[in-house]
């Protein structure tokens, strides 16, 4: 059976879990995952995060808003969020924070203003922090350009040339079962600029499953089909690449095996 399996990134607080959420939670060891990191897209679900990560010895989580909740985030979110990171020594990152452009009515500066803040927050508070970008390339860059955050740009839709550009900036890049898919060429290529030490893998559950789950609710346990096809782009054994991107998961969220 696979091991070490770490997905970098998903959502177990999602209502899509309400139903089985601790069944699935208490299982995921037995299928070879070794760590999860809790991905948050708001104050709330950054709380519900924490939570989930004091229960699970084996999960870690992140604190941060989403742009898609800009509109709906309280003025005293940084504060919310510092007590969350300072309430639980589990708590490893900001995100997923950034810019997403794909549906109609978002607006850029007040995306921006989000993202840069919570870039500055993560700099005072030396912490890594995760990207998340959608339909907003350019000005995703312009802004990691400027603050040059210890970083991982997720759930990687860019080209292989914005994936060499985040890997120079020295951060991560982390692809989801999306590498699976038939139609997957730009992923593909991006993976193959990648260097190993510098590739994450992730779910993104409860999105994201892949081949052949796609279109069924994702969990962390199907990282096993994307590392597969990582593997096979990278022309290593599948273990080995999960040995791998365990250790890089390790180094990016500062987990120390021998305490945890």
């Amino acid at each position: 059976m696979i091991n070490n399996i770490f997905d970098t990134h998903a959502h177990y607080a999602d209502s899509a879990f309400d139903g089985d959420r601790e069944e699935i939670l208490e299982q995921l060891p037995e299928k070879g995952v070794k760590y999860v990191t809790l991905a948050a897209s708001s104050v709330e679900d950054s709380r519900e995060n924490s939570l989930l990560a004091q229960r699970y010895d084996y999960i870690f989580s992140a604190a941060g808003v989403h742009p898609e909740s800009v509109d709906s985030n309280p003025e005293n979110y940084l504060d919310i969020i510092h007590d969350i990171i300072r309430g639980n020594k589990k708590v490893r990152a900001v995100g997923e924070i950034g810019l997403d452009y794909h549906y109609d009515g978002y607006d850029k500066d007040r995306q921006a203003e989000l993202f840069s803040r919570q870039l500055e927050f993560a700099a005072d508070m030396n912490m890594p922090v995760i990207i998340h970008s959608r339909d907003a390339c350019l000005d995703t860059l312009e802004i990691l350009k400027k603050y040059r955050p210890h970083g991982v740009m997720h759930c990687f839709g860019y080209s292989a040339e914005i994936a060499q550009e985040i890997v120079n900036l020295g951060m991560y890049v982390g692809f989801t079962g999306v590498i699976t898919f038939k139609n997957a060429k730009k992923a593909v290529k991006a993976l193959e600029t990648v260097p190993l030490d510098r590739l994450l893998l992730e779910t993104d559950c409860p999105y994201m499953s892949p081949v052949p789950f796609r279109g069924k609710r994702s969990d962390s346990s199907m990282i096993e089909y994307t590392a597969a096809k990582a593997a096979e782009i990278k022309n290593i054994p599948v273990q080995e690449l999960l040995d791998i991107t365990c250790e890089n998961g390790k180094r990016f969220y500062g987990i120390n095996s021998e305490v945890f």
